[in-house]
This record gives C-alpha cells, structure tokens and sequence, in this order.
C-alpha cells in the first residue's frame, strides 16, 4: 500500500500561513504604499492563503489515512477508479465549457466599461492559450482513438 506523506504538507502550510501573515502586516505598516508595496500584501495574503488551505486539508487527510489502514485502501482503490476518473473528466469538461462563455462575457464587459487596451489584450491572448490548447488536444485525441 501507498504511504501518504505528512511532513512536506505541514511544512507548506507553514509557509503558507507566514506568507498570510506577512500579507496582513504589509497591509497594517503600509496602508498608503505605492507601487509594488500597494499590491505585494494582497499577493501574500491570496497566495499563503491557497497554500495554507491546500497544504493543511491534505495533510489532514493523508494523516487520517495513515493511521486507518481501511481508509488507505479504499482512498486508493476511488483514486484509481474508473468512473470516478470518468466523473472527474466530465466535470472539467464542463467547467471548462463555462469557462469559455464567462471568460468571452468578461472581456466584452471590460470593453464596453472602455479598460486600457493593454489589459483587454492581455485577457484576448490568454483566451487564445485555451481555444488554441482545446483545439490542438481535440485534433491529438482524434488521431490516437
């Protein structure tokens, strides 16, 4: 059976959780910063705060399941699930077909609003990355099946 590590995950949370807290001091030593000193403390705070969450849960769990053994091999026996693996796939592709729609309401939003044209091209290019990358895994798939 697979042994599910805990230390690196505590370790991670940690950090996340320093990098939260060093958000939050930025914000309260600094409230009239200008320049990267105005954002830098809200980048710490969002970041520490996925690293915090992300890191801890999964430190959680892989502790619970390396005191259960049951619990080890029925969370590898869903991981390697088919139907799961199937729902998981589903759900992407539908999120992703979302994505596309929010994504191109978004960017006219933000050009009817009159955004500096820099930001509306920036988001028109990162909306090229996905179409492109759906396109080019569409063609990838249909010559491997």
């Amino acid at each position: 059976m697979k042994q599910y590590k805990v230390g690196r995950h505590v370790f991670l949370s940690t950090l996340g959780a320093v990098l939260f807290i060093a958000g939050l001091v930025l914000m309260l030593l600094f409230p009239d910063a200008e320049g990267i000193l105005m954002t830098l403390p809200f980048i710490c705070v969002g970041v520490g705060a996925g690293v915090f969450g992300g890191n801890f849960s999964s430190a959680m769990r892989n502790r619970t399941i390396n005191k259960n053994p049951q619990l080890a091999k029925q969370a590898e026996i869903e991981a390697k699930d088919e139907r799961n693996y199937m729902i998981r796939n589903k759900a992407k592709a539908s999120a992703y077909n979302w994505m596309i729609f929010v994504y191109a309401a978004i960017l006219l939003a933000f050009t009817l609003m009159q955004v500096e044209a820099y930001i509306i091209l920036t988001l028109v290019g990162v909306y090229l990355i996905f179409i492109f990358s759906y396109v080019y895994y569409l063609l990838k798939y249909y010559k491997e099946m």
